[in-house]
């Protein structure tokens, strides 16, 4: 999803990254909203969703929007694996929201794995941010990951309340649609074909991914998947090579080793 949200600026002219997140979410809603029609389709006696999970479902929702956004904003100014890290703040917000929020108990074994993972991905990126609007789009980044990871731990909360994730996917991604439409509304720009189908691709990759997302947290606890939401870090790092020639270093080789290592390391 990030390398096309990145490709978006290069086969065409630049574009908001509010309408980026738009053209994201609309192909994610008509995914999500096929999916869900079907399921319905298929349930002899539809299960209603859990009053008690309205208040999760809304902030997910919200978190959700802003961590498009921020992510957004910064892949389109700074490097992807940039972006990326930066986003890698999400699992530590997420596992210590559950702990705060949900009441679900770290091991040191699994704090010490999100910490070391942390540093692989801290190899892989090397961050710098000396340019001033490369300093803005990391704030915006940061903010984004917070966010992710505050819409991690409402989906988690979801999953533990056996709300559809159909349903969750199809109302985040209806609510983040909707939300983008007053800054498109103001601030359109025209765009190529191109443009329109990189588009398209960001959408249905941010689909399988939050379909994975989402019945992921439904079955394990946010401080059991921290670890492998760095492999984000890896797959960026090798997309840029084989798609943008970036080719890693001997730090990002070993930063992906760390990662890998320490997600087998969890499982053993």
């Amino acid at each position: 999803m990030g390398l096309f949200v990145r490709l978006a600026d290069d086969v065409g002219g630049a574009m908001p990254f509010t309408q980026k997140s738009f053209f994201r979410n609309l192909v994610a809603a008509a995914v999500a909203g096929a999916l869900f029609w079907r399921t319905m389709r298929k349930k002899t006696a539809r299960k209603p969703f859990p009053r008690a999970g309205i208040r999760p479902l809304v902030l997910r929702s919200i978190f959700g929007t802003i961590g498009i956004f921020g992510n957004f904003y910064a892949l389109g100014h700074i490097p992807i694996g940039d972006a990326c890290m930066l986003n890698k703040l999400s699992p530590f917000v997420a596992v210590l929201a559950s702990w705060w929020l949900l009441g679900e108990r770290v091991t040191l074994r699994q704090g010490v794995a999100v910490a070391i993972a942390f540093t692989g991905a801290m190899f892989v990126v090397k961050p710098g941010f000396a340019i001033a609007h490369e300093t803005v789009a990391a704030l915006a980044g940061l903010v984004g990951g917070i966010a992710a990871g505050m819409a991690y731990t409402c989906v988690r909360q979801l999953g533990l309340l056996k709300a559809d994730p159909s349903f969750i996917v199809l109302f985040f991604s209806c609510f983040s649609t909707l939300a983008t439409v007053p800054f498109l509304v103001f601030d359109f720009h025209p765009m190529t074909g191109a443009q329109v189908a990189v588009l398209f691709g960001a959408g249905i990759a941010a689909s399988v991914g939050q379909f994975g997302i989402t019945a992921a947290y439904r079955f394990a606890r946010p401080r059991e998947l921290a670890v492998y939401d760095y492999t984000n870090v890896v797959f960026a790092t090798l997309l840029g090579f084989t798609v943008l020639g970036q080719v890693p270093d001997a730090y990002s080789w070993i930063g992906m080793a760390i990662i890998v290592a320490t997600g087998v390391w969890m499982k053993m």
